[in-house]
């Protein structure tokens, strides 16, 4: 009996440790889509900073903060994807994250039904220890 309240105390740690880690790794897939959702907003802002002056303006420097925001535009369109992918991450890790919740408290439901239902078998051979048998006038256990 005690080697199963053990065992499922075992098992309660282990799957603690695994929800643990669970919620690691949904922090860290968190940070992934904070830190590209950050720099496509940097991006975004520099594109928008390049507004020409009105007034004179040469055609090379025309034609560079063209390039330029074309290129920032495509760096911004290349992050999407990569957006997209940060998030279904963060909605994945989320589920196993959730699964690892689950079986950790079933496993200490478990350890406590285990726990009780030693506690009941104690107190039962402890009830049971302070009766004492007695020969009967045949000489057999009564």
């Amino acid at each position: 009996m005690k080697s199963v309240v053990k065992r499922r105390q075992r098992i309660v740690r282990v799957r603690r440790v695994q929800h643990l880690q669970a919620q690691a790794v949904v922090a860290q897939a968190e940070g992934r889509l904070a830190s590209l959702e950050n720099s496509s907003d940097r991006l975004r802002m520099l594109r928008d900073s390049l507004e020409i002056e009105p007034g004179m303006v040469s055609g090379a420097n025309l034609a560079n903060a063209g390039e330029m925001a074309m290129r920032l535009d495509s760096a911004r369109a290349g992050l999407t994807d990569a957006i997209v992918g940060a998030k279904a991450a963060v909605d994945k890790s989320a589920a196993l994250r959730l699964e690892a919740r689950i079986r950790q408290e079933s496993a200490e439901r478990l350890g406590e039904k285990a726990a009780r239902a030693l506690e009941a078998y104690r107190e039962r051979r402890a009830a049971g220890a302070g009766r004492r048998r007695t020969l009967g006038v045949e000489g057999k256990n009564a």
